[in-house]
């Protein structure tokens, strides 16, 4: 997974494998949510977006299956 570059007070940390669609976001407060059939362009939207948080919680969180905690 290829980590990426966020800034975000909800997110700490995000990573994005290519190859099949995984995204590992690292919450702030310590929790690691993972997710499975990302597209990419959803994920640079996330990272790029003015709030990256917001957009997680309501174009990322509820709308991919969610794989590990």
């Amino acid at each position: 997974m290829e980590p990426l570059t966020v800034k975000s007070t909800l997110i700490d940390a995000v990573y994005f494998s290519q190859e099949d669609g995984r995204l590992r976001v690292c919450l702030s407060n310590g929790e690691e949510r993972q997710f499975e059939g990302v597209a990419e362009a959803q994920v640079v939207a996330m990272v790029t977006s003015h709030s990256p948080g917001r957009y997680y919680i309501e174009n990322v969180r509820d709308r991919f299956k969610r794989i590990a905690a």
